[in-house]
C-alpha cells in the first residue's frame, strides 16, 4: 500500500486536509496542482485505492489526529463499483457516515449521477481534463466549499 502523500510530501495538520482518493496518478498531478495554486488554505492528501482510503480515515479516528474536511472520490477506482462500495462503507461508518463526499468523475451518464447521490454524496462533479479546467474547477470548489457552506470541525467529537 502506497502511503498517502501531501502538497508538502509529510502529513501535517496546520491546515484542514483534503481527502482525494484518485487512482490515475496523471490526473492526481491535475488536482494536485490545481489545489496548490487555487486552494492553498487545505493541505490534500491523496490515496489511489478504495482499501487505502478506509485504512487512512480509520487512522484519522485516533486521538489528536485530524479528519478532512471532506472527501473528492473518484468514481471509478477503477471501476464505478469501487467508488460505490467506498462510499457505502464511508457512509456506514459510525463515526465517518457525516464528512461530506464528493464524487468527481469523467462520467456524465444520469445512472452514475443518481447511483451517486442515492448513496448520500454532498455533490457530483465531472472531471475536467486539462490544467486549465482544473483551475476553474477548483476555484468553483474552493468558493462554494470554503466560503459559502459551513462544515464540521476537522477535530469532530465523537
Amino acid at each position: 500500500m502506497n502511503h498517502p502523500v501531501t502538497q508538502s510530501g509529510k502529513a501535517t495538520q496546520t491546515r484542514p486536509l483534503l481527502l482525494v482518493v484518485e487512482d490515475n496518478p496523471d490526473q492526481w498531478f491535475l488536482i494536485h496542482s490545481a489545489l496548490t495554486q487555487g486552494f492553498p488554505e487545505v493541505e490534500p492528501i491523496w490515496v489511489n485505492h478504495p482499501a487505502q482510503a478506509l485504512s487512512y480515515l480509520e487512522s484519522c479516528l485516533t486521538p489528536g489526529a485530524q479528519v478532512p474536511i471532506l472527501v473528492l472520490l473518484d468514481l471509478y477506482l477503477p471501476r464505478r463499483e469501487d467508488g460505490w462500495n467506498l462510499l457505502d462503507a464511508i457512509k456506514r461508518h459510525p463515526r465517518l457516515h457525516l464528512l461530506p463526499i464528493v464524487v468527481m468523475s469523467e462520467s456524465e451518464e444520469q445512472g452514475d449521477i443518481n447511483q451517486s447521490y442515492a448513496k448520500g454524496i454532498a455533490s457530483y462533479q465531472v472531471k475536467p481534463s486539462a490544467n486549465k479546467p482544473w483551475l476553474t474547477f477548483v476555484h468553483s470548489f474552493r468558493t462554494y466549499w470554503w466560503q459559502t457552506v459551513r462544515l464540521l470541525p476537522s477535530r469532530p467529537r465523537f
